[in-house]
């Protein structure tokens, strides 16, 4: 609890040094935070010419006509923000270190330094989502405001992880790498750009498990299938349960080795 109060009472400070991190992420190229929002942008068109242009992929059988792009952005906007964030702030302590250092900062704000700074590419993603459903014909109804509700649950998913990886990494570097290659293999094991349909049946039912599934499909039943969140209670409980789980045990190690961080920086 006293973790989640020292992030509300210093939420002003971790804004500014959020918005600070995104300008200095970009800072000296030409094209500065375009590129921030460049890169979703081509890898979407990749992967569009790839399936639905390639393979003829129709996601929904239930709807076989609905667009594939339009399937695919509602699931990688919030994939987007998790690889983004995760990837970024797992390596956050090391490069703070000379805050880190300070005795007198709380260097629990740190790792959501670099989450915040995602989300800013992340609301622009969201943006864009709309617009190209807009574009498409397919006009969001109310039920596309739950992405804000989706968007706050991989916040939370995120900060959940962070607290442990970017601990770990203080100590075992090879955590960053390590993060990378799992987010490139969660794409797959999350039906991001292949529906769920398409794998094997027997796997089906243990995509469940994956909190992001909750998230990634809450995008869609937002955009798509025009279904409220409260219409699934148990996956609703399940995947805050968990996040709470996750938490806590993140917390519970960054807590423990924060007082060695200093030395081994």
């Amino acid at each position: 609890m006293k973790g989640i109060l020292d992030i509300f009472h210093n939420r002003k400070m971790i804004g500014r040094l959020a918005v600070n991190d995104f300008k200095n992420k970009f800072a000296g190229s030409y094209l500065g935070i375009f590129w921030a929002f460049a890169q979703p942008i081509v890898i979407v068109s990749i992967y569009w010419m790839i399936f639905e242009k390639g393979f003829r992929s129709r996601p929904l059988p239930e709807m076989p006509d609905f667009p594939y792009l339009l399937w695919l952005i509602a699931g990688m906007c919030p994939w987007f923000f998790l690889n983004d964030a995760v990837n970024n702030s797992t390596n956050c302590l090391i490069e703070y270190s000379y805050i880190v250092k300070k005795m007198k900062f709380n260097i629990d704000i740190i790792p959501l330094i670099k989450i915040v700074s995602a989300a800013f590419v992340h609301f622009f993603f969201m943006i864009l989502v709309v617009v190209v459903y807009v574009l498409y014909g397919k006009v969001p109804t109310a039920y596309a405001l739950q992405m804000l509700y989706y968007t706050f649950g991989t916040f939370c998913f995120s900060v959940a992880l962070v607290y442990f990886t970017s601990a770990i990494n203080v100590f075992f570097r090879d955590m960053a790498q390590i993060v990378g290659i799992v987010l490139q293999y969660g794409m797959w094991i999350v039906p991001v750009m292949i529906a769920e349909s398409q794998y094997p049946e027997f796997l089906r039912p243990l995509l469940k498990f994956n909190p992001m599934y909750y998230i990634v499909e809450g995008y869609r039943d937002a955009l798509i299938r025009q279904v409220g969140f409260w219409e699934n209670p148990m996956m609703t409980l399940y995947f805050w349960v968990v996040i709470l789980l996750l938490f806590l045990i993140g917390r519970f190690i960054f807590k423990r080795m924060k007082p060695h961080f200093a030395d081994v920086m």
